[in-house]
């Protein structure tokens, strides 16, 4: 589970996030980290869509390189 003080780094910083969640890189969301709470978090897409999502699932910058398949999919 991403921790409260990378989802605040993140927002602050205005870092570009992408949300790993499964092994398809089409279905990746890539946003900017706008809220969130004890269950889920809220990333703004650039068509200015948010998208609310489980705190279980991998996130990264998005200008880092998407690791392969291995063990990708959300802890639960």
């Amino acid at each position: 589970m991403i921790s409260e003080e990378m989802l605040d780094k993140y927002r602050v910083e205005g870092t570009k996030v992408r949300v790993i969640r499964d092994a398809l890189v089409q279905n990746d969301v890539v946003g900017i980290v706008v809220a969130w709470d004890d269950e889920f978090f809220l990333v703004r897409r650039p068509n200015r869509r948010v998208v609310k999502l489980g705190r279980g699932y991998k996130l990264q910058p998005a200008d880092e390189p998407r690791p392969e398949s291995e063990a990708i999919l959300p802890e639960n």
